[in-house]
């Protein structure tokens, strides 16, 4: 329970159901406990800011022991507490508590961090200085880590030392302004760490370095460094500095992957809106040779039509997308829809598409010829489709077979 200011308590639901290993090794009723905490907390910071921070200092603290024998192979559990750490630090770092208060919440949190063994509590030292809200809580915290951040940093001939408020004392020196010192300390370490060198970024930028800081971010590529993470932050760089041609050039591909080649459009289009979207379009192309035909529907969304049909007849595209733009556009733009029917069908006779069923041959046909009459060419369309199936010599028959009984044509 929690002492409230008014001198009652409130009593939370989570904190019994986050116990020491409270989970055994499964890890669904874990993921679901979590989500209910952070809900019940950001619930409570509607009404009592301090209260919820207060719960969430205590939910950080049982977290990683009530999920010490959980099964995180699939990397869902780690990914759950990252994002309820992403959630609950401005809840932390907002509430309007008092220096006393607040500095009990850092002590619960940083022996959380030094008690974390799996450990699930590795994001929380980047926040440190925004968990001390102030510039000189934050120097405070910098001044008890320094010294055993330069001890760690320093090469030594039997290997290498790991000290894990390095990230806190760097966070905590940014917050406070202390930018010389970042980069100081990152000159000790023989190994360019992006974990730790983004901090010189930030420090570079913040002291108005943008250049340098640019510099310093590639100069930390390596093997087994972050490259999407390093462009990510060369861009923002880059466009905070208005340099906007420049960052499209070098880092809008990487930087804006998607889900989806549509998604992946879509973000490089709203991130830089003076870039024409045929041009956007045909650096993506240009990005991944021999996958042009997984553009088609990006360049259907941009409305680049010629562009699109060209594409999805270059090289596969999924049936299933080119018969669905047949269906929808043969009203609006039946010429677009006739092309990408037919893109479809050439693909279904080729062979192509994930379980295929007849249905959807005969949707493809079906929606190809619909548009063929609203353009006014069914009969040469009728003829191309013919001449398609007939064209086949090789490979699986079935998408042709189907296609020749609604042509007429005996069994191919």
């Amino acid at each position: 329970m929690t002492k409230m200011a008014s001198g009652t308590t409130h009593k939370w639901t989570f904190a019994p159901r986050f116990r020491r290993n409270a989970f055994g090794w499964r890890s669904q009723p874990a993921l679901i406990r979590i989500r209910e905490a952070v809900s019940e907390i950001k619930k409570a910071a509607r009404k009592d800011p301090v209260l919820a921070a207060e719960g969430a200092v205590m939910f950080l603290e049982k977290v990683s022991a009530a999920l010490a024998q959980v099964d995180s192979s699939s990397g869902s559990i780690g990914t759950a507490v990252n994002n309820a750490i992403d959630t609950l630090v401005p809840i932390i770092a907002g509430a309007p508590a008092d220096n006393a208060v607040r500095d009990k919440w850092l002590d619960r949190l940083w022996h959380a961090v030094e008690d974390d063994e799996i450990p699930y509590l590795e994001l929380l030292p980047d926040f440190w200085g925004e968990l001390c809200a102030t510039t000189e809580q934050a120097s405070r915290w910098a001044d008890s880590l320094i010294e055993m951040v330069r001890l760690s940093l320093r090469p030594r001939s039997g290997g290498y030392s790991y000290f894990k408020g390095t990230t806190a004392c760097l966070s905590s020196l940014f917050k406070a302004g202390r930018n010389d010192e970042i980069l100081s300390l990152l000159q000790l370490s023989p190994n360019k760490y992006w974990y730790y060198r983004k901090w010189g970024v930030k420090a570079l930028a913040a002291m108005g370095r943008k250049a340098e800081a640019i510099r310093y971010a590639e100069d930390s590529r390596g093997i087994n460094e972050p490259s999407g993470a390093i462009s990510e932050v060369c861009e923002e760089i880059l466009l905070s500095s208005g340099l906007v041609s420049e960052a499209y050039n070098r880092y809008a591909v990487e930087v804006n992957q998607g889900t989806t080649y549509l998604a992946t459009f879509r973000a490089v289009a709203k991130k830089y809106p003076p870039i024409t979207a045929n041009e956007i379009l045909s650096d993506l192309v240009a990005s991944t040779p021999g996958e042009e035909g997984k553009w088609f529907a990006a360049a259907k969304s941009a409305g680049l039509y010629d562009e699109a049909i060209t594409l999805a007849n270059l090289t596969p595209c999924d049936p299933r997308t080119l018969t669905r733009a047949a269906k929808e556009m043969s009203a609006t733009h039946p010429s677009f829809a006739v092309e990408a029917g037919m893109a479809a069908l050439r693909w279904l006779v080729e062979g192509y598409g994930y379980e295929i069923t007849a249905l959807e041959v005969r949707e493809a046909y079906n929606y190809t010829l619909i548009a063929a009459e609203k353009k006014g060419c069914k009969q040469e369309t009728f003829e191309r489709i013919l001449n398609l199936v007939k064209s086949q010599s090789s490979g699986q028959r079935f998408a042709a077979t189907v296609i020749g009984r609604e042509l007429g044509l005996p069994d191919l």
